[in-house]
């Protein structure tokens, strides 16, 4: 009996200092998103999409529109290099290397990448991409985007597809389906909105991602599609303007800011939303 209420007096301490330290998380996510929101909407303004960088001396002139066509581009190209090998990735390591330890360690390198700090694949695109090139590049800012998506991808594809029960590829294997027909046709199918959620997630990552741009595509106030030179990014152009020393570039770092977290929350609310929908169905 006193094992019993120890065990629940445990357990009440346990829950309230987890509660505390949730309701401190929200209080602060909180206040950086008013405080966020209060700014950036306040010098939110049509110029901000439509025009290119301008001198800070002269009076409402002057936008970030180079800069979110090159994070799009970026965004894009890092897209189409980690999202097909993610998913063929984790494609391979739920259907072909299940049993094999050399996939259940490349499972668990994956899960520690996933944490690794960005400005270090910053740095290792860096040294790979920008030094031999002598200069900085949209290539590398690329790359090392879709470093960051790729085991984000992976972990998500292996896990959604190991969900689907293997007595669906049995009654295919049944009917004379190839193995590659099967994991097209029934297993991607059954699996789909838990891999697109990870993909929603995985660019939901990137799109706030400043450390391993400043490393490698850098900026420029001029867009350009030549991803052989540097290539201007809205989340490094935010860091610029929100530390140089006039009004009205901080008053577009702040707007720019606030346009990054509306469009990364959503990203990451449609995940849900998916997610809720997938356990419900």
């Amino acid at each position: 009996m006193d094992n019993l209420r120890r065990r629940k007096a445990v357990n009440l301490a346990a829950m309230t200092l987890a509660s505390l330290c949730a309701a401190v998380g929200l209080v602060l996510l909180f206040i950086i998103l008013w405080d966020v929101l209060a700014q950036g909407l306040s010098s939110l303004k049509p110029r901000l999409f439509t025009q290119d960088p301008a001198p800070p001396h002269i009076p409402d002139a002057g936008g970030l529109k180079s800069a979110f066509l090159g994070q799009g581009l970026l965004t894009l190209v890092a897209s189409l290099i980690g999202v097909p090998l993610g998913v063929l990735g984790g494609t391979f390591l739920a259907e072909y290397g299940r049993h094999l330890r050399v996939c259940r360690l490349i499972s668990t390198l994956s899960d520690m990448a996933v944490s690794i700090p960005s400005i270090v694949i910053g740095t290792f695109a860096y040294a790979i991409l920008v030094l031999p090139m002598r200069r900085f590049n949209g290539w590398a800012g690329a790359v090392a985007l879709a470093i960051i998506i790729l085991p984000i991808i992976v972990r998500t594809t292996e896990e959604m597809m190991a969900m689907v029960p293997w007595t669906l590829r049995e009654a295919a294997f049944a009917l004379g389906a190839p193995y590659h027909k099967v994991i097209t046709g029934i297993v991607w199918r059954a699996s789909m909105s838990g891999i697109f959620t990870g993909i929603l997630l995985a660019i939901a990552r990137v799109a706030g991602e400043t450390a391993p741009l400043l490393f490698t595509s850098f900026n420029s106030n001029f867009f350009q599609l030549d991803m052989s030179r540097a290539v201007p990014s809205l989340t490094v152009s935010i860091y610029q303007y929100a530390a140089s020393p006039y009004e009205s570039w901080v008053g577009l770092a702040w707007a720019a800011a606030f346009v990054v977290t509306v469009l990364v929350l959503l990203l990451n609310i449609a995940g849900r939303i998916i997610i809720k929908f997938k356990k419900k169905n």
